[in-house]
């Protein structure tokens, strides 16, 4: 599994998608286009120093959670996708439920430091 599907599973089980009515790994065909061509970007760049660089202040954290977030939401859209047609409104809907629920706790995680 690569760095991105590790991170991206994870994301998933932390927004609590992962076992409710998505499948049960993360792979790149989970991702929609404009997605992946702006992935392959950043990896051409080199890791982002969000992996490597520890962020010093609550603004610089909470620009990492939010980048994260937003990139989980889009890969739990993406796995939406992939469900039958009766399936997708729901999770759709679990999928930005839960995506506001943790943008709304966002900046106390990153006052907080994590």
């Amino acid at each position: 599994m690569t760095m991105q599907a590790a991170l991206a599973a994870a994301c998933l089980m932390a927004m609590g998608l992962a076992h409710a009515q998505m499948p049960q790994t993360s792979t790149d065909q989970n991702v929609p286009a404009a997605t992946a061509r702006q992935q392959a970007a950043e990896i051409a760049r080199g890791d982002p120093a969000r992996w490597s660089q520890e962020d010093t202040t609550a603004e610089a954290r909470l620009r990492t959670l939010r980048k994260e977030m937003g990139a989980a939401l889009q890969e739990a859209r993406g796995a939406c996708r992939a469900l039958p047609a009766p399936e997708r409104s729901a999770c759709n809907k679990e999928a930005q439920a839960n995506y506001q629920k943790d943008m709304a706790g966002a900046r106390a995680q990153a006052a907080a430091g994590g």
